[in-house]
């Protein structure tokens, strides 16, 4: 079982028998608030929750700070190939992982400091129309949970920057980052991640 990580922690990357991870996913859930008529009416078609399309994004940052590369649902994979989108989920609906973006630590280019994941509305709906959302960190050679970090932010925002992997001392770390922000898409949160760089 992986840590569970409060706003604004930092853990290191490694491995439970020590050594780096390499091959890391960083997954993101969500589920869309059940609308009126309790459970009853949604099992019986009727109420159900309404679809919300969040985005996971994942910005990578050189030591200057300047925008690298943006993965997201309109580029699924990186130029260097390093970092992997699994694909866009339009609902939140179903167990698991609604978004998966996959990060092979040791093929990131030397010149990058950190990678932020966050998550957008593209539909503009905020964050009081989800519940249950969540980013967690997953050891891709075992499947192994490394860490993960609850987000209980309700609110009128319509993203979330989540978290930071950054290399510090050679190694690389996460910090659960947690802070509400506004904009459907990438480009909007952009001034707002940079702070937190």
């Amino acid at each position: 079982m992986g840590i569970n990580l409060q706003k604004g922690q930092k853990i290191s990357l490694s491995k439970e028998g020590g050594g780096s991870l390499s091959k890391v996913v960083m997954g993101l859930g969500w589920d869309a608030k059940k609308s009126g008529g309790g459970m009853l009416k949604g099992m019986f078609g009727g109420g159900g929750s309404d679809s919300i399309d969040l985005d996971a994004s994942c910005v990578v940052f050189d030591d200057n700070n300047k925008v690298v590369d943006t993965i997201w649902f309109k580029q699924l994979k990186s130029r260097d190939g390093s970092i992997v989108h699994t694909g866009d989920n339009r609902t939140g609906d179903g167990d698991g992982d609604d978004e998966q973006i996959i990060v092979d630590l040791d093929k990131v280019p030397a010149s990058v400091k950190a990678l932020v994941f966050t998550v957008n509305s593209f539909t503009g709906q905020t964050f009081d129309s989800v519940e249950n959302a969540y980013c967690r960190m997953v050891d891709k050679s075992n499947n192994q949970e490394v860490a993960r970090y609850t987000l209980s932010a309700q609110g009128s925002h319509t993203a979330q920057i989540m978290a930071k992997v950054y290399r510090h001392n050679g190694e690389w770390k996460m910090h659960a980052i947690g802070e509400n922000g506004t904009g459907r898409t990438i480009d909007s949160l952009l001034p707002q991640i940079i702070v937190h760089l």
